[in-house]
């Protein structure tokens, strides 16, 4: 049961209906996470406008659905495991390829690295090594798309704790993580 008021559109403050639109206008629905954030306009704010900074950087969506699903599954969270298996079929993974994203694994080598990059920055909460580094930029990853497997890690760490801690009714086909976070 959500922690939070669901806002509703017709419900909410200026703000929060200016925002909560936005989000229809893009996705089609207002999933029940923005519904929970609304109740702080200023978080539903900053969501979207990290959230959308980040999107439009130069990873494929591909590979920062994988890093969504890994952080998931890496913090327990099932709101966005649920979301983000839904999403990631529609980017184009296989249930396999999701299954593998949980794991922070992939077939493709390149794929795999960011991954591998971003399972040691959740693992140890930001403080990798020279030599994670080194790794990712062995794999052909250049400063700047480091720089946003790091913040693609912020924001889905950002959405878990969030989801976690306000428990939103999951409006996604439900997936389980496999661990009991």
């Amino acid at each position: 049961m959500t922690r939070l008021n669901l806002i509703e559109i017709p419900e909410a403050n200026e703000q929060a209906t200016e925002l909560l639109n936005a989000v229809k206008k893009k996705l089609g629905i207002v999933p029940n996470m923005t519904k929970a954030m609304a109740n702080a306009p200023v978080v539903l704010e900053g969501y979207l406008g990290l959230s959308g900074a980040i999107g439009s950087g130069t990873l494929s969506p591909r590979l920062r659905e994988q890093i969504a699903l890994l952080s998931a599954e890496s913090n327990g969270c099932r709101y966005c495991l649920s979301a983000h298996s839904a999403i990631g079929k529609s980017v184009g993974l296989s249930q396999d390829e999701i299954n593998n994203a949980r794991q922070g694994e992939a077939a493709d080598p390149r794929e795999a690295a960011g991954l591998e990059f971003a399972k040691a920055i959740l693992a140890e909460r930001g403080g990798v090594s020279e030599s994670d580094f080194d790794a990712a930029r062995q794999a052909g990853y250049s400063d700047s798309e480091i720089t946003e497997i790091i913040g693609n890690v912020v924001v889905n760490v950002f959405t878990n704790y969030f989801n976690r801690a306000a428990q939103p009714i999951i409006d996604f086909p439900e997936v389980e993580p496999a661990c009991a976070c």
